[in-house]
């Protein structure tokens, strides 16, 4: 057997282990202390905010607090947190962008 072959074997039975050791643990990881559970809640929106605030303040690789995307953000984030519905934020949000373009502010 090669090198090559002996390397996918190696890294197939470790992905299948990783893999394996969190249905094996399933059961013991089902109840986490109060402290974790709140830190892990705030993981989603974390994540969120790191994909989506740059493209908010750097939309061309360079920061610009001047462009049109970021008072359309901060509108549908507005609607977003007053509302909780996502329908509206996108239509407002769009809607916003769209309009400052109409308006000429580019």
């Amino acid at each position: 057997m090669s090198t090559a072959w002996t390397a996918i074997l190696l890294a197939a039975v470790g992905t299948f282990a990783m893999r394996a050791s969190f249905l094996a643990a399933a059961d013991r990881l089902t109840t986490l202390p109060p402290r974790v559970e709140r830190l892990l809640r705030q993981i989603p929106p974390a994540a969120l905010a790191a994909l989506v605030v740059p493209a908010f303040v750097r939309p061309g690789d360079a920061v610009d607090l001047l462009q049109p995307q970021l008072p359309a953000g901060l509108l549908a984030g507005l609607v977003a947190w007053r509302t909780r519905n996502v329908a509206l934020t996108l239509v407002v949000g769009l809607g916003s962008l769209l309009v400052l373009r109409w308006l000429g502010w580019e």
